[in-house]
């Protein structure tokens, strides 16, 4: 499941959104490249083929979702639990207004195991959590990062990311994806005295902590950047990985209809 998502939220004088986002996921976990759906022609988003459901998208009419699952060792998922890929489709597809769609969601919560998730269309931004929260909050303006804990919670692959992210979005323009993609590549692990105890041991600590995994069987599956426009133009590029190695790329551009 997503990993970290690093994005600056109408801030930038040109770029109301900018997102930069690695999904870490087993290798083995059979996934279809991004793309626009075939069954769902308004949805651009990877695809995990096990489920179903998708990590991180957008919508031809501009709305924007991201999902990460919360870490906490020992937690058991609901009985019957629905597959949480499922909440970032359901965004992405409902043509309902967003508060309707998002107070939906939460009342089902209970269905799911804990997520953390993004949800809106540029300018307005929200972020829901089923860890303890009943409800949505607005994100305020600004360069924010999401990974396994709550919206900003300062580990430090997500401090580093939105220091560096915000460091990409101060004035430059127009933005290079690859400077955004070279933030997302980095994987150096942090010093142990900087790691959050998270319950899953120093050692995977330490593991987990780049910003680009890399372990047997399990790591850092694609890299994406997504820019949008003031008119309405988005730019969305997914790079694929297999065991730290890139594995293609795929290049969109679109007008929000």
């Amino acid at each position: 499941m997503m990993c970290l998502v690093l994005f600056n939220h109408d801030e930038h004088p040109v770029y109301p959104l900018i997102v930069a986002a690695n999904r870490d996921e087993f290798y083995d976990r059979p996934t279809e490249r991004a793309g626009w759906w075939e069954d769902m022609p308004g949805i651009l988003a990877g695809r995990d083929l096990r489920s179903g459901g998708t990590w991180l998208g957008m919508s031809a009419s501009g709305r924007f979702s991201a999902l990460t699952n919360v870490r906490a060792p020992g937690s058991r998922p609901p009985e019957g639990a629905k597959s949480r890929g499922g909440l970032v489709t359901s965004v992405l597809s409902d043509e309902r207004p967003l508060p309707g769609v998002l107070d939906a969601l939460m009342r089902q919560s209970g269905n799911y195991d804990m997520y953390n998730l993004i949800a809106g269309t540029p300018g307005r931004l929200f972020y829901g959590t089923n860890r303890d929260a009943k409800s949505f909050i607005e994100i305020s303006p600004g360069t924010h990062g999401l990974s396994n804990g709550r919206l900003d919670t300062p580990w430090p692959k997500v401090e580093a990311g939105k220091e560096w992210l915000a460091r990409a979005a101060s004035g430059y323009c127009p933005i290079d994806p690859d400077e955004l993609f070279s933030i997302l590549a980095e994987a150096e692990p942090f010093p142990d005295r900087l790691l959050p105890d998270t319950g899953v041991g120093p050692d995977m600590e330490r593991i987990l902590s780049p910003l680009f995994i890399k372990t047997g069987g399990y790591g850092t599956r694609c890299s994406t950047v997504i820019l949008m426009d003031r008119d309405g133009i988005v730019t969305f590029i997914e790079r694929t990985f297999m065991d730290g190695r890139t594995d293609g790329e795929q290049r969109f551009q679109f007008q929000i209809k």
